[in-house]
């Protein structure tokens, strides 16, 4: 084997190798997912005592901030096991231990939608909670609020419609 071939070949397996630095990454995403179950139980501890004082319409706000942190949840989920599985290494998590249907069927692209209509459903979600203190809200603000969730719409449909049209 040659000087040329030599580096080719470490240079390879080093590029490849260096897929193991996003397990830690990945490992911190975890984290981030505890200290999101931190927040959910503390909101649902201050608002659980006050649930027969507030109104229907704080009741549904502060459901849908539970949802919200729930989503936003399962998209941290979703980025990391489909994040490590599609670039650092695939799980073995052995054949008696319990393991999600979907855990393996999501390629970039895939992940990349589910991404998309996570961030569009936890957009949705806080127009909504706008738009139920819309007498508190000041209309230039509404306008923006509106305009931004939009665009995350036409990118979320644009980047599943640029994905169906490169599968075919």
């Amino acid at each position: 084997m040659d000087l040329k071939t030599k580096i080719e070949h470490t240079s390879e397996r080093l590029m490849y190798n260096s897929r193991w630095i996003l397990a830690p990454i990945y490992m911190g995403l975890s984290l981030t997912l505890m200290a999101l179950a931190v927040k959910f139980f503390q909101e649902l501890y201050h608002f659980l005592p006050h649930v027969l004082s507030i109104s229907e319409g704080e009741l549904i706000l502060k459901i849908l901030s539970l949802i919200d942190l729930v989503l936003v949840g399962g998209m941290l989920v979703i980025v990391m096991f489909s994040g490590y599985e599609n670039f650092v290494s695939q799980m073995d998590i052995g054949d008696d231990a319990e393991k999600l249907d979907w855990l393996g069927k999501h390629d970039y692209g895939s992940l990349k939608m589910k991404v998309a209509a996570s961030v569009v459903a936890i957009s949705s979600i806080h127009l909504l909670k706008i738009f139920m203190n819309i007498e508190t809200i000041p209309n230039d603000k509404l306008l923006w609020y509106v305009v931004i969730h939009l665009a995350m719409v036409i990118s979320a449909f644009i980047m599943g419609y640029l994905d169906k049209i490169t599968r075919h």
